[in-house]
């Protein structure tokens, strides 16, 4: 897959550890960076790349996950979830359908983000009985009020 990842400048390091991870997983990765201190605009350059079908997934890293989610969401077609256990970063792919996921750099562990990114980027999202409902939901209602 061609993942997108970025982050603010407190996220560097957890950033750079997981390109590289994400790259032995396999996966094609391009740095949006971290070098500005507004968030929202790294979180607004993946979430536009992800959304525009240029990378298959993203992921974001902030102090807690929490800022880089709110903007990425802004996007249009960017569906984030903050994630701070295996499960939910499983179930934001697999009950959710989201397109990227943020972490909190300042609150979580390098091995526990590298364990989350890994179950994220191994599901894949199939549209059935139980989560379709709720995900064209989402969608329906982004899109019925201009997102």
């Amino acid at each position: 897959m061609k993942i997108a990842i970025g982050c603010d400048p407190n996220a560097a390091d957890m950033k750079n550890n997981i390109i590289e991870y994400v790259k032995g997983l396999g996966h094609e990765v391009t740095d949006f960076g971290s070098e500005d201190p507004i968030y929202a605009k790294v979180a607004f350059a993946v979430g536009e790349a992800v959304a525009a079908g240029k990378f298959d997934r993203g992921i974001l890293f902030c102090g807690t996950g929490l800022g880089v989610m709110l903007a990425a969401n802004k996007v249009p077609g960017c569906y984030a979830a903050v994630v701070g256990d295996v499960y939910s970063a499983q179930r934001a792919c697999l009950s959710n359908n989201c397109n990227v996921i943020t972490i909190g750099a300042q609150v979580t562990g390098i091995k526990k983000a590298e364990m989350m990114v890994r179950e994220y980027l191994s599901c894949t999202y199939v549209h059935n009985e139980r989560s379709a409902a709720k995900v064209d939901a989402i969608v329906a209602y982004a899109k019925e009020h201009g997102q």
